[in-house]
């Protein structure tokens, strides 16, 4: 009944992608149906080149390039010393708790404690033990959460192992931070490509590095393990480093739909996740354990790793441990019980190790217990000064510096030659690959005084169908026009002058004949249109604040973000003039304010019929502009201004006087600049 149960949850994802679209002002159903659409579509390619052993090892370095790269680990960063240190240690029943800590790099410390047996004759398996979120704080002071799982170690080092438990960036001693998304608001994390993931995976190369220069450990028996966010870890380590033998991730994955379509993604910080640039569903990630033995454990009644998500990992991972003919290393265990370490999960796991790390089959006998009082693990009496565990995020990934501004028109064609198509690709790549016809219709027209307002509807990408909003003499068809982009400051006055000719069209704004007036008069000089991206006007979702950012976060799960999507709507919008109007050969000129700005700035990278853009307070650094996966590791706006000066496209930069000596100083003395780009500075008023 369970596998019916999963079929049928598949089948209704599937079924989605030939839903019927809904009414345009439904921006929450649009969503939803848009989701599920494209978790299908990631969910339905995965593997589907995989037909062969061949199939998947000819594959397999490329796909861990992609998941280190995913994770901000390349370049993978230099092994630094690790100034591994032991402050002390606490004794009981026949074990040594070592409170430890070593640097993953210069000031990048991780805390932990190294569990061994009293009496060691000779050099025993290891196992990494990596922690989810369990706060343990005395006196407002964090303990870290190894003390919080301090039982796992105790008892493997009870049983014949050595155990290294380690802290994670959040939760730990020095407490640093998963929710730059989830909370925190540092939506710049995607531009700069950058997840504590990738600081929990490193941490957990180094953690390898360190056991394997002790002298009690055998440094080719090494199992990970962990549970929630030390089951995630585990996956990050023992898919990107072999030195893994054996892996036991515990309620640490589940499946793409169950974290977007059933909202997952919800209830998990950061560091759950890669930045999804190459679109995978996460049985990629299990695959790459293959063929090693990997035991997935969890709990049924789990809500953040649904049973069915689990299950389809599992089953979809068998495909590739099938063909390496080691479908008896996979195994998948289920028990009864919440989100919660309990002791039937820690059993399984424990004669899975014994298995494969011991060849031990014997019944388990001795429960996980902790030894030791929590405060007698913490590591550091004082945290240290030149800690950089708080600060990570902001130079844990490489970024691109804008201090060589291409000078002359030579270098900056050259820019533009290198970067665009790496831009597309790492930053875009989670557009279509085919987007097909626009399907443009007019829908609606008026006309006063000779100048019509023509509504255009056309298809961006399913389900969603934009307008845009064509102004100038009846009937004229424009060898040029200026296409305004239109961000949420802007949609709501734009529509008021065009409802006095379309009030139906123009959504729930009453008619303004100033505004009207401001329109006509634009479209006197030339041919002007209008439009508004998704998530703005009638396509907009909801206003509520954590909803809005746990849409932003279903987005990253898809290797998209809500700019760059926005950003392929305006090159849509373009398409669909073109195609309505019957002119392949139309030229542009992009105006924008703000956020679309910014969108205008990249949409153009990839269109070839743009004489200018006009951009009103575009953000001088990627840090405070609408967020695009990884732009941060290619170029700054300044760079991508340049490379479209190199085109030789007239460039308008409106920006207030706080913004506008900045820019200046940029692209100052700089020749291209002064042949192709227009700075201008703004009253903070101005609108």
């Amino acid at each position: 009944m369970r596998y019916v149960m999963i079929l049928g949850a598949l089948l209704f994802v599937s079924s989605l992608a030939f839903a019927v679209e809904p009414a345009v002002g439904d921006g929450d159903r649009l969503a939803e149906i848009y989701f599920a659409n494209q978790t299908a579509e990631i969910t339905n390619q995965t593997f589907t080149e995989i037909n062969s052993l061949s199939d998947w090892t000819e594959r397999r370095d490329q796909y861990q390039d992609q998941l280190l790269e995913m994770l901000g680990l390349d370049p993978f960063p230099e092994r630094t010393p690790l100034n591994a240190k032991i402050t002390g240690s606490v004794e009981n029943d026949g074990v040594i708790a070592e409170r430890i800590h070593f640097q993953s790099r210069p000031g990048l410390y991780v805390t932990g404690n190294f569990y061994r047996p009293v009496k060691q004759n000779t050099p025993l398996p290891a196992i990494l033990y990596v922690c989810g979120h369990g706060r343990v704080k005395r006196d407002g002071i964090s303990l870290g959460n190894k003390t919080h799982y301090q039982h796992h170690g105790a008892w493997f080092a009870r049983n014949g192992y050595v155990c290294l438990t380690i802290d994670t960036i959040q939760l730990g001693e020095i407490e640093g931070i998963h929710h730059g998304t989830y909370r925190e608001k540092m939506w710049w994390w995607n531009n700069r490509g950058y997840t504590p993931a990738g600081v929990e995976a490193w941490n957990c190369v180094r953690a390898l590095d360190y056991l394997q220069s002790r002298d009690e450990v055998d440094g080719d028996r090494i199992g990970v393990t962990g549970r929630s966010g030390g089951g995630a870890y585990s996956w990050w380590i023992a898919a990107i480093d072999e030195r893994i033998k054996v892996a036991v991730p515990v309620a640490g994955i589940t499946s793409l739909k169950n974290h977007v379509v059933d909202g997952c993604v919800e209830g998990h910080c950061d560091c759950m996740y890669m930045v999804n640039t190459y679109r995978w569903d996460y049985p990629m990630v299990a695959a790459l354990v293959a063929p090693r033995p990997l035991l997935i454990s969890n709990t049924d009644k789990d809500r953040i790793f649904p049973l069915d998500g689990v299950v389809d990992v599992y089953t979809r991972t068998k495909k590739i441990y099938q063909l390496y003919d080691a479908d008896d290393k996979l195994g998948l265990h289920i028990t009864e019980g919440p989100h919660k370490d309990t002791q039937e999960l820690r059993i399984h796991a424990f004669r899975w190790f014994n298995h494969y790390l011991r060849e031990d089959d014997s019944l388990i006998t001795s429960a996980a217990a902790p030894l030791f009082d929590q405060k007698d693990l913490k590591v550091f009496p004082v945290l240290p000064s030149d800690e950089k565990v708080t600060s990570i995020h902001e130079t844990f990934v490489p970024a691109v510096s804008i201090d060589d501004l291409p000078t002359e028109i030579a270098p900056a064609r050259e820019l533009d030659e290198t970067t665009s198509q790496v831009i597309r690709q790492k930053c875009f790549g989670g557009w279509p690959s085919t987007a097909g016809k626009t399907d443009a219709k007019l829908v609606a027209e008026g006309t006063k005084a000779n100048t019509s307002v023509r509504v255009i509807d056309f298809k961006s990408q399913n389900p969603y169908r934009l307008r845009v909003y064509l102004v100038g003499p009846h009937d004229s068809k424009p060898e040029s026009l200026t296409l305004h982009i239109l961000d949420k400051t802007k949609w709501s006055a734009t529509m008021s002058g065009l409802a006095n000719l379309i009030p139906d069209h123009t959504g729930d704004v009453r008619p303004d004949a100033s505004e009207w007036e401001t329109i006509a008069a634009l479209a006197k000089a030339a041919t002007i249109a209008y439009v508004a991206p998704r998530g703005i006007g009638p396509t907009e979702w909801s206003e509520e604040v954590k909803k809005r950012t746990q849409i932003r976060r279903r987005f990253m799960q898809l290797g998209q973000t809500v700019a760059g999507m926005q950003t392929y709507d305006i090159l849509r919008a373009t398409i669909a003039l073109q195609e309505f109007l019957k002119n392949p050969d139309l030229q542009f000129s992009l105006e924008a304010n703000k956020e679309g700005a910014s969108w205008a700035l990249f949409a153009s990278l990839f269109m070839k019929n743009v004489n200018s853009l006009t951009l009103t307070d575009l953000s001088t650094r990627n840090r405070d502009a609408p967020d695009l996966l990884n732009i941060s590791r290619l170029a700054e706006p300044p760079q991508i201004v340049l490379m479209q000066a190199a085109r030789g496209r007239k460039l308008q930069i409106r920006n207030r006087r706080e913004w506008s000596q900045q820019w200046i100083d940029l692209l100052a003395d700089n020749q291209l600049a002064e042949q192709a780009v227009k700075l201008q500075t703004i009253s903070p008023d101005t609108n």
